[in-house]
């Protein structure tokens, strides 16, 4: 028995990695001011979206997984041979506008959480962008996965955050599992915020990155429950994280009066008297590692989806020369990035909210097509989707698209 639990989590360790990071790298500075605003704003009373949306992030996750585990080959890259280049290229358009939303969104996270330490973004900013920019090119796909884990561990900075912010544990663990009244879906921004919340923590661009580094570690079939139990361990991970996000706002932002706070730094400075220096610098210093690692898999996650569905080279293991196009794209998003960034008065908090939204818009789109893929038998063989899993998957897809559609109505109907 002892022995073959030894064997499972090494096989566990081996495999550890896509999954992991994927999940914990969408708790990025555009997440963070999603919690953070949820929290702020709201109190402890959208706690109760973490749990449906883990549940849904396992599931949209494992399918990823799996079918990159099976087939060998990225979600764009089925999507191109199985739907046609047509598709594929309106599909790859469109996460291309909102992968770049959210690329801005990590560089102002960067600027903002070193600018609480006084340096300007005009220096920090180029000078994390060229790091950011190194880190691919110049790695290898162990290197970069090995430097990318390490950071998804510093997340726990969160969860520290949270118990020095002494929220009411009775109050936070009782709206965790409270569905909320009709009432609150009246409440202005409330819905806006639940979509926001799907869309940050299910985003898109998670979906063909994982099956992509799946497929680029080359991980087996006989892999397959590691790769899975991969998934399940960094989706909990980085909900549990986003849970602490939310519950610090409220008992120190919320509690306070202090609804509304324009970019993610500013819930740092605005913890700051209420809940020590100690909660100040883990807050601030989680903004930082999580904007310095989303900036780096963001655009990498563009440039897979844009290759393998038009059929270019693509990997960090190939040398520049060898897929040009996958690292002139990625260079081409942390320049653009960055440089939006660095433009004066560019409405970037208005920015990261609608690109939340966005995500929140074309998530149904990906989960129909991943269905749609695996369920095919000709495909999957015998891993295509159980009922229960595609139940959960199509619930998902049906609320976030009712949602949106509602969303969108009382945006046009207040005139924005």
């Amino acid at each position: 028995m002892l022995k073959r639990w030894r064997t499972r989590i090494l096989l566990f360790l081996m495999v550890l990695g896509p999954g992991f990071i994927t999940a914990n790298i969408d708790n990025d500075p555009n997440g963070i001011f999603v919690y953070s605003q949820a929290g702020a704003q709201f109190g402890y009373a959208l706690l109760w979206t973490i749990l449906p949306v883990t549940l849904a992030l396992i599931v949209i996750q494992e399918m990823c997984a799996r079918m990159g585990v099976v087939t060998g080959k990225g979600l764009s890259d089925l999507i191109r041979e199985e739907f046609g280049l047509r598709i594929t290229f309106i599909m790859m358009l469109l996460l291309v506008v909102v992968n770049f939303g959210n690329v801005i969104g990590e560089f102002a996270g960067l600027a903002g959480s070193l600018e609480l330490f006084h340096l300007t973004k005009y220096v920090s900013v180029p000078l994390c962008a060229g790091l950011v920019w190194l880190l691919a090119v110049k790695g290898d796909y162990k290197s970069v996965e090995k430097i990318l884990l390490a950071g998804s561990l510093f997340y726990i900075a969160y969860v520290a955050t949270g118990i020095l912010a002494a929220p009411n544990w009775h109050l936070s663990l009782m709206e965790t599992v409270r569905l909320p009244h009709a009432s609150e879906w009246k409440q202005s921004g409330y819905l806006f915020m639940v979509i926001s919340i799907i869309g940050t923590t299910i985003a898109p661009w998670m979906q063909f990155y994982l099956q992509s580094s799946v497929v680029e570690k080359g991980i087996r079939v006989q892999d397959y429950a590691a790769s899975r139990a991969d998934v399940v361990v960094g989706s909990i991970f980085t909900d549990v994280v986003a849970w602490f996000i939310i519950v610090a706002c409220a008992a120190t932002l919320w509690v306070h009066g202090m609804g509304q706070i324009q970019v993610p730094s500013d819930a740092a400075v605005a913890m700051r008297p209420l809940a020590g220096n100690y909660a100040f610098l883990l807050f601030a210093f989680g903004l930082f590692n999580a904007a310095f690692f989303a900036a780096s898999v963001l655009p990498l996650s563009t440039a897979y989806t844009v290759c393998e569905g038009l059929g270019f080279e693509s990997g960090v293991d190939k040398k520049f020369h060898e897929a040009p196009v996958f690292y002139w794209l990625y260079t081409l998003l942390i320049v653009g990035g960055a440089a939006v960034v660095l433009v004066p008065h560019f409405p970037i908090v208005e920015f990261s909210i609608f690109s939340q939204a966005l995500n929140g818009i074309l998530l149904p789109v990906v989960v129909i097509f991943m269905l749609l893929l695996i369920n095919r038998k000709d495909l999957m063989g015998e891993y295509t989707n159980s009922r229960w899993f595609n139940g959960v998957a199509w619930v998902t897809a049906v609320v976030v698209t009712v949602l949106s559609v509602i969303l969108m109505v009382q945006t046009l109907q207040q005139g924005i």
